[in-house]
């Protein structure tokens, strides 16, 4: 089981490093750009409650898909609980799309404090990403939407502090 564990942690950090890790950003189709599609997903919580994505609409939405097998993942993820912490209240909403299963994802929320929902998108995921602009697939990957529903920025590999800062500090500013 460790034994795949790091090799699927390998291939996310090569799929990564490949990558780059440098932004994506996509002139395609309407959902790359306006984000209906990210709103208007459905998916269940750690309950097994059905959450809509729409419903933080008006806010800056970071929208982050990862996974507990995904070092990079699991490195970023307490910035965000950080961001959360501290922008919360100034209409930042973090939510992690968790390409896994339930019960992992819970065991690792209660390990980093996880104060943001984390919705189950399993390997389904992965798919909804790609729409999104995640042509390889891999993971992290961050999409965030402003407050008027439109694709501000795509992410692929693990987000830094300062650059965090900086987008979010600008999306803030946007009326």
């Amino acid at each position: 089981m460790k034994r795949r564990t790091i090799l699927a942690g390998g291939l996310v950090a090569a799929a990564t490093a490949f990558a780059g890790g440098v932004a994506f950003f996509h002139s395609g189709d309407r959902a790359r750009r306006d984000g209906a599609a990210l709103l208007g997903t459905v998916l269940p919580d750690l309950d097994g409650h059905d959450q809509a994505l729409a419903q933080w609409h008006g806010k800056v939405l970071v929208v982050n898909f990862w996974a507990t097998w995904c070092a990079p993942c699991r490195e970023e993820m307490p910035q965000f609980v950080a961001a959360q912490a501290a922008r919360g209240a100034k209409s930042v909403q973090f939510v992690g799309i968790a390409v896994d299963q339930a019960d992992k994802v819970r065991e690792f929320a209660k390990q980093i404090g996880l104060n943001y929902p984390a919705l189950i998108g399993g390997f389904g995921a992965i798919e909804l990403s790609k729409s999104l602009g995640n042509d390889l697939g891999a993971l992290p990957f961050t999409v965030v939407i402003d407050r008027q529903g439109r694709v501000a920025e795509r992410h692929l590999g693990p987000l830094v502090q300062p650059g965090l800062d900086r987008m979010l500090d600008r999306l803030l500013k946007q009326a």
